[in-house]
């Protein structure tokens, strides 16, 4: 990829992450939002929007990190166990270890809270479903082989960069964990369709970066002629 085809990608992905967080966190955080807006305290309301919409920032950078590591350890993956076959297997048991220890483990579910084991089963419900949705639509456009990583990808690296509010023990945590999986889910469902189309479009940038160069060597010769 091309460094300025990178910026594009990397922007888009970071407005992305930006208004996703906006969105979610003002509807999420709505009485926190809205008593601001009954006081009149107008700078203080888009204060606190634009302190969420650097948080999508944040976490679009996040998911970009993860998503270069991952294309390194999809590579490293492919190698070391020789095929792709294999590396599917691996990677398809790995997503099974990643929604157990989910459930079982960072959900932290008591049979006393049922609102909050609710939420949380909605929010695994909407990980699994976009990332099943998401692997299906980068098969469709690519190749079939890759559902099985796209879907490791969209569960297994996602759930990883949202751990740290996971890990939370103090404080407002459902409401975080709540607003900082849609920026993950969102950047990392577009990085994962999106970075063919800038893939082809640095190709043909470099087949035209290099006829120009051909076209000013030949008038270069026909000058010294």
């Amino acid at each position: 990829m091309t460094i300025r085809n990178w910026m594009k990608f990397f922007i888009r992905a970071l407005l992305l992450g930006g208004a996703i967080t906006g969105i979610v966190g003002l509807i999420v955080r709505w009485n926190f939002f809205y008593s601001y807006l009954s006081t009149g305290e107008y700078f203080q309301f888009l204060g606190a929007f634009l302190w969420m919409v650097f948080l999508g920032f944040t976490m679009s950078v996040i998911a970009q990190m993860g998503f270069f590591a991952y294309l390194t350890i999809h590579q490293f993956g492919v190698n070391l166990f020789r095929t792709l076959t294999l590396w599917n297997w691996i990677q398809l048991l790995l997503i099974v270890v990643v929604l157990f220890d989910l459930v079982f483990f960072r959900f932290r579910l008591t049979s006393e809270d049922t609102g909050r084991t609710v939420l949380y089963m909605v929010l695994l419900a909407i990980l699994v479903g976009t990332a099943a949705v998401t692997a299906w639509f980068k098969a469709q456009w690519t190749k079939k082989h890759i559902l099985i990583s796209a879907l490791f990808f969209m569960i297994v690296i996602t759930t990883i960069e949202w751990l740290p509010a996971l890990m939370v023990r103090n404080g407002d945590v459902d409401t975080w964990v709540t607003i900082m999986l849609f920026p993950l889910i969102a950047v990392n469902s577009y990085q994962l369709l999106a970075l063919p189309k800038y893939n082809r479009k640095s190709d043909e940038d470099k087949v035209k970066l290099d006829a120009r160069k051909a076209e000013r060597r030949k008038q270069k010769a026909a000058n010294a002629k």
